[in-house]
């Protein structure tokens, strides 16, 4: 009986030794092949990388040129506005002063 016991204790560590040996093999072997993947994938990330870099820079460009163009028309309707309380209050010199300039 005590020999049965010892055996199924032996086989019980047995094929727990294998299922752990097994698991660090499989560790193993997924680990080298992410390395493995991470390192070829390298190239191919910083030409991506770079890719989407070149966008990133083309949206700011558009954007860039959007807010100048709104802008520049800003600045039109201001002068524009400018021009008209300069001469709808040529005779109020308190308005003058609110434009920057005394009469």
């Amino acid at each position: 009986m005590a020999d049965k016991n010892n055996d199924e204790v032996i086989g019980f560590i047995a094929s727990t030794v294998e299922s752990m040996r097994d698991q660090m093999v499989n560790m193993q072997v997924q680990m080298a092949t992410k390395s493995d993947i991470a390192h070829m994938a390298t190239k191919d990330d910083i030409t991506i990388l770079r890719g989407d870099i070149e966008q990133v820079q083309l949206r700011l460009d558009g954007i860039e040129h959007s807010v100048s163009s709104r802008f520049e028309h800003v600045e039109g309707e201001i002068s524009r506005l400018r021009s008209a309380v300069y001469v709808l209050g040529k005779d109020r010199p308190d308005v003058l002063r609110l434009l920057g300039s005394a009469s």
